[in-house]
């Protein structure tokens, strides 16, 4: 039996399944193909399209219908999905994989000194940690906006980023790359967010770097800068001799509104980095710490002295957006928090969550109470969620 055709991939790379022909819209395959250099020749315009690479490889040809009306359509693009899948031309990769899983595509670069090929063995983990933190960033602040999030929305920014098909393109000329595929429109908010981000930190590095003033950074809050951002952009940049990210929007869901069509790219350069880290340093002194009622689950409990106060990490189950906190009691809370721990019943209490470490530990701890089964929701709930491997006492 002859296995199932699958779009071309690396070594280590998981096969993915070839896009049905049946679902692919010829008007979206055609962009994709003008989009990565393709060149149309002849055929009527009104029926049909042959394209050929753009490094003119030879005996590759498809044949693309104008649109999904005609009677040999879907014959077309069965035809021209397996031509792509055969082809060595390397456009045809990212073609295959933007059909089989629609949304908009990312692809960060990293352009290094010395000859080509010769790119260091961290190199690819230095890009793939840069652009998880980035897009982390971009989720983020499509959420709400922060000078500073720390652990803050760590699980929405997860989510989105479970969503986001990775391909790593290794070694290219002078460097390595790293392609994205996110999803759209549904992901739109997180990559639109995270493009006008960049815009106005780029445009704030540039004025730090002319007229010598920081307020710029305070200011591009507002369109989604953060200290998580600029930190993704030192770590892209760092090592090189300039590094970028091009977007290129999904040919199925169109061009987000206010973009209008234009091409989406963003350098930056070694030049940069001294206005980045005075940035992150910036931005992570202007977030305040935050007053929050918390209501949580005591899933540890530690303290030296069995009089003295000790702490205790909370897996939070409502007022504040992060997994879990540190609070360090007085002995009576932390008796009555131990009580709580043995009980499996969840406690509120009132704090700040300081920006110190990320907005883990719930300061200033006061108003420490255990919720009965049955408050705030239903107890089964509550406790849904508590690991297995959680430390006793």
């Amino acid at each position: 039996m002859t296995p199932p055709l699958t779009p071309p991939h690396g070594p280590g790379e998981p096969a993915r399944p070839l896009p049905d022909p049946a679902t692919v819209d010829p008007a979206v395959l055609a962009t994709l193909l003008a989009r990565h250099g393709w060149i149309r020749r002849g055929g009527p315009a009104a029926r049909y399209g042959r394209w050929t690479p753009p490094d003119d490889e030879p005996g590759t040809s498809l044949l693309v219908p104008a649109d999904d009306g005609f009677d040999d359509a879907v014959e077309l693009l069965t035809d021209a999905v397996t031509a792509l899948s055969r082809s060595r031309t390397p456009s045809a990769r990212s073609i295959l994989l933007a059909l089989a899983v629609p949304g908009d595509e990312l692809r960060w670069h990293r352009d290094l000194p010395g000859p080509a090929d010769t790119a260091p063995w961290d190199d690819a983990e230095r890009l793939q940690r840069a652009a998880r933190t980035m897009l982390a960033a971009g989720a983020k602040a499509g959420r709400t906006r922060a000078a500073y999030y720390g652990a803050r929305l760590d699980g929405h920014a997860g989510e989105f980023l479970d969503r986001v098909l990775v391909v790593e393109q290794g070694a290219v000329d002078q460097g390595a790359a790293l392609t994205a595929h996110t999803p759209a429109p549904e992901g739109r908010t997180a990559v639109t967010t995270l493009v006008r981000a960049l815009e106005a930190l780029r445009d704030a590095v540039d004025y730090r770097r002319v007229s010598g003033g920081p307020e710029a950074f305070e200011n591009a809050v507002q369109a989604g800068v953060s200290r998580e951002l600029v930190q993704s952009v030192e770590d892209l940049v760092r090592g090189t001799t300039g590094a970028g990210l091009a977007v290129a929007w999904s040919a199925a869901a169109g061009i987000p509104g206010g973009f209008g069509d234009r091409r989406i790219t963003l350098d930056f350069s070694p030049g940069d980095l001294p206005a980045l880290a005075e940035a992150a340093d910036l931005l992570e002194r202007l977030e305040p710490a935050v007053a929050a009622t918390v209501t949580g689950l005591v899933v540890r409990l530690k303290r030296a002295d069995p009089g003295g106060p000790g702490s205790v990490r909370l897996r939070v189950l409502g007022g504040a957006e992060v997994r879990e906190l540190k609070v360090r009691l007085p002995d009576p809370d932390y008796r009555l928090a131990a009580e709580a721990h043995l009980a499996g019943l969840p406690v509120r209490l009132s704090g700040r969550l300081e920006p110190r470490g990320g907005f883990r530990r719930l300061g200033r701890p006061h108003g420490l109470e255990l919720l009965p089964g049955g408050a705030d929701g239903d107890h089964e709930q509550l406790l849904k969620g508590l690991g297995d491997g959680d430390e006793q006492i």
